[in-house]
């Protein structure tokens, strides 16, 4: 029973942090960003420490070659001049000088591999932070379209709302026309005066007409062309 209750609780708290984490990705996503940047830089402060200490050796590591190369010099002049026990002297302190020389080329030779390990990195690390501010730019496109997209069908794809406003507008369209319906008025009332009945019986022949009609204006057109 207690494995299963601390199976369902591990469930709701991961929920409510994938919940959370959706709420808040473009936060969680410029904070990991800043993250990536401050570790960016410490590691472009080691890379130049490293690079001072790697520029240090190589400067003692010469300043020793020439040393060795003087030494060596006036060793030579003083077993040219017959003097082998300066010479002696000489030889020891050059092969020091050489021994301190393989321990300074190791050193910057490990130190050269260090720099160029950590410089690979920073720029990698460079070009994945570059990334990671191009993708926010587009996560924040599309959170703004996803918060466009539901407010636009929170408002229009609501049925409710979407429902009241075709009734409006049947209503509206529904409407009798009130001219068309002044006019229809205006003849109910000429003919329960008889007012169209001359009108009709005019029109069959039957009197002397009350309007003029287009045979009328023919009929003088003609007249007028034949005078």
């Amino acid at each position: 029973m207690f494995k299963t209750l601390s199976t369902l609780i591990a469930g709701v708290n991961a929920r409510s942090e994938d919940r959370v984490r959706d709420a808040f990705a473009i936060e969680l996503i410029d904070q990991k960003i800043r993250e990536a940047e401050t570790s960016l830089k410490a590691a472009k402060a080691t890379l130049a420490s490293l690079i001072q200490r790697q520029r240090s050796e190589e400067r003692q590591r010469d300043a020793l070659k020439n040393r060795i190369k003087d030494m060596m010099t006036r060793a030579q002049d003083a077993m040219d001049q017959g003097r082998d026990d300066l010479a002696t002297e000489a030889a020891h302190a050059v092969a020091q000088m050489e021994n301190e020389l393989t321990i300074r080329n190791e050193t910057c030779d490990r130190l050269d591999q260090k720099v160029i390990r950590l410089r690979n990195s920073i720029e990698a690390g460079h070009r994945r932070i570059i990334d990671l501010k191009q993708g926010a730019i587009q996560a924040r496109a599309v959170r703004r379209e996803q918060a466009i997209q539901s407010k636009l069908n929170s408002t229009i794809g609501h049925t409710s709302n979407v429902e009241e406003a075709e009734e409006l507008i049947g209503r509206v369209m529904g409407k009798d026309d009130p001219f068309e319906q002044s006019e229809i008025l205006r003849e109910i009332d000429r003919d329960l005066g008889h007012e169209t009945l001359a009108d009709r019986m005019s029109d069959q022949g039957f009197g002397k007409a009350t309007r003029t009609t287009a045979d009328d204006v023919l009929a003088r057109l003609k007249s007028k062309k034949s005078v």
